[in-house]
């Protein structure tokens, strides 16, 4: 007999009753949107790699390190190979359809959400995996619809604490900072280049790689020995110019004003080359040490960085899997209940059909129902119902669908009543 095949590493199954969870936050993030007047996007799980190479930046790990990469063959000789990419992030995805599909002709500010897997080839450990899934949402568009207004950026983080409060997750804290525009960046990598001209090699690998090749991914590094150079490095407040002061210095007071507590942390830079300007993070005690709950930012040139129009942008992602985490530690927080409010049990030979009837109108009725079927005895369906976690038990046999009286027994309470057919789903109501 042949061994049987299981999930591939870093993948995983996500059964009942844990899915019910994931649905109560994916059902809790939509409604939250709804609010906000956002609207679902849906864009492919592959891409052309060149959008995650121009986009989430080439010396970032993401790119040099996890992407799932591989060359389509062409169908015919005339053809070229491409070079396409599982999604490791859906933010360059969004910004490629809103330049594909012209959205900022409409002159209107796009606000969209997605829900959906994305996928990076990196070390499975705790809530991180190879196929992951994300919630995130992106405002963009042209200036003149006030993308760059930092109003925006104060409405996509009070969106998310509401989102949090929503779905029962208490224990955040939300951490905010500004990386500048492209010249604050230069100046500000330079800076760091020089600082850690002296101490890089005291550092781990990937510091000193990062240290020549992109010195703010420096400020990434989680090694616990190498904290106490970084802490010592420049902050990037000095070296911001006054437009990006002034535009930090409004969505915090805008964030003040609606109460929404925060913390300024200079050393988070995120982890992707094309944000800009505002960033921010909020964590959870329930994590561990690597206590990013969901994070996002400023992107205002990626649209032109893709051969787009000028698109001001901000955004955020969410790990659903790191989120669920966080979630199942709040002690206040349980999984939906998910089980049937009845269980229809046909009792003698030929009731398949008439409980059947029952059960196709009670849902209708939006009551969710469980069917049991004629071979089970009244032990059996008893037993059957039990393990569903129905509420009650229906009895349909013979005489019952003469009288259209029927049999309700409350499984818990153990009360049994006799209901006419008609009055069935108004009683499981009540």
């Amino acid at each position: 007999m042949a061994d049987p095949i299981k999930a591939v590493r870093g993948t995983r199954d996500i059964l009942p009753p844990d899915s019910a969870l994931w649905q109560h936050v994916e059902q809790a993030a939509r409604d939250v949107f709804q609010r906000y007047d956002f609207h679902e996007i849906r864009t492919p799980i592959f891409e052309d790699t060149q959008l995650f190479a121009r986009s989430v930046g080439e010396e970032t790990d993401i790119v040099s390190k996890e992407m799932f990469t591989w060359e389509d063959r062409p169908r015919a000789q005339s053809e070229k190979a491409q070079s396409l990419t599982l999604r490791p992030e859906n933010t360059a995805g969004v910004v490629r359809a809103y330049i594909e599909h012209k959205l900022g002709e409409t002159g209107k500010l796009q606000k969209l959400y997605y829900i959906g897997p994305q996928f990076r080839r990196e070390r499975p450990q705790k809530g991180r995996f190879r196929q992951f899934y994300q919630i995130g949402a992106e405002v963009l568009g042209p200036p003149s619809a006030g993308s760059e207004s930092p109003a925006r950026d104060a409405e996509i983080i009070t969106m998310l604490a509401q989102l949090l409060r929503e779905v029962g997750i208490r224990n955040w804290e939300l951490q905010l900072n500004s990386v500048g525009c492209a010249d604050d960046r230069a100046r500000y990598n330079q800076a760091l280049r020089e600082a850690l001209a002296g101490v890089k090699d005291k550092m781990c690998a990937d510091c000193r790689r990062r240290a020549e090749t992109n010195p703010l991914r420096v400020l990434d590094c989680k090694v616990p020995e190498d904290q106490r150079i970084i802490e010592s490095l420049p902050k990037i407040s000095a070296y911001l110019d006054e437009p990006c002061r002034e535009h930090f210095n409004e969505v915090r007071k805008i964030l003040n004003h609606v109460g929404l507590r925060y913390q300024v942390n200079e050393r988070m830079v995120r982890g992707l080359d094309y944000y800009t300007r505002t960033t921010f993070e909020f964590t959870h005690g329930g994590l561990g040490a690597q206590s990013a709950l969901l994070g996002g930012g400023r992107y205002d040139g990626l649209s032109e960085g893709l051969g787009g129009p000028k698109a001001p942008g901000i955004g955020f992602a969410l790990g659903l899997d790191r989120f669920v985490l966080a979630l199942q530690s709040e002690e206040t927080v349980g999984i939906p209940d998910q089980s049937p409010a009845i269980y229809v049990a046909p009792l003698g030979q030929g009731m398949n059909a008439e409980a059947a009837v029952i059960a196709r109108d009670l849902r209708k009725q939006q009551i969710a129902t469980e069917l049991g079927d004629d071979t089970f005895r009244a032990k059996k369906s008893f037993e059957a119902a039990e393990r569903s976690g129905a509420k009650f038990i229906l009895f349909v046999g013979e005489n019952e669908i003469a009288s259209e009286q029927f049999a309700l027994k409350n499984l818990k309470s153990g009360e049994q009543m006799t209901v006419a057919r008609a009055e069935i789903a108004n009683k499981l109501k009540s």
